[in-house]
């Protein structure tokens, strides 16, 4: 176990990716923090499950982005994951929407990202992870909070990377396409009724429109990627941008 020792907090880990990428920095002897909402029965099988701590912080609010740092202790890998989405034209936009986005997705990762370099370089090794997404390389219509988040979140990986580049702590982002989840899985149903359309069609001609593969992403093949980025082998990767969408960038 490659990992005993370290310490990782995990954002938005409930569920979906951020759950994955725990569990397999769990399997490799990390001391993971979870964070994210869910049924609090289900978060403390969770815990018991990794051996995992919890914290309820809303990451939108930087006093309680720094109460968790305080309470999870060093951080030495930090993997930023949650995310919120909204789609609406850009003129009708709800500003409060906006303003959550940019919050949750962007902000948040700021936060999180200064609060735990300098023990990552007083220490001499730190691995951030942040979950971008195709959208943080290409636009798709009525997503623009969604899109301009996620640019962000690949600039400030670059620019954190470069400014980190001798101190032992990588920074990189990885960016799936569409990751087969619950909250995915969900929208099926609803998309299949409001369209008129099958299940395969809602899948092949919808939702996977722009993957050329024609499958999902699984969460255990990113929470693959994230741990190999933790490795002493990745240490040379620092400031990508990985795909991971199918080859929907490619085209």
């Amino acid at each position: 176990m490659f990992l005993q020792g370290k310490t990782a907090l995990v954002t938005g880990s409930t569920s979906g990716i951020g759950l994955a990428i725990a569990r397999a920095l769990a399997a490799e002897g990390a001391r993971v923090t979870l964070n994210g909402f869910g049924d609090r029965g289900e978060i403390e099988k969770l815990q018991e499950e990794l051996d995992a701590s919890y914290s309820d912080a809303d990451l939108t609010s930087p006093a309680a982005i720094e109460a968790m740092f305080g309470e999870a202790g060093p951080v030495d890998i930090l993997v930023n994951n949650a995310g919120t989405q909204f789609v609406s034209p850009v003129d009708q936009f709800p500003v409060e929407k906006w303003d959550l986005i940019m919050a949750l997705n962007l902000s948040a990762v700021f936060h999180t990202t200064r609060l735990a370099l300098p023990g990552m370089k007083e220490r001499g090794w730190g691995r951030i992870i942040n979950t971008a997404s195709a959208h943080s390389l290409v636009a798709s219509p009525n997503k623009s909070a969604y899109v301009a988040a996620k640019h962000g979140v690949a600039g400030f990986t670059k620019t954190v990377a470069l400014e980190t580049a001798q101190s032992g702590v990588t920074v990189n982002c990885i960016s799936p396409g569409y990751v087969w989840t619950p909250l995915v899985e969900n929208q099926i149903p609803d998309t299949m009724r409001t369209r008129g359309l099958t299940r395969d069609q809602v899948i092949n001609d919808v939702l996977l429109a722009a993957q050329p593969t024609k499958r999902f992403v699984q969460v255990d093949e990113v929470a693959a990627l994230a741990l190999f980025l933790c490795r002493d082998e990745a240490a040379s990767i620092t400031g990508a941008n990985l795909s991971m969408d199918g080859g929907w960038t490619a085209q």
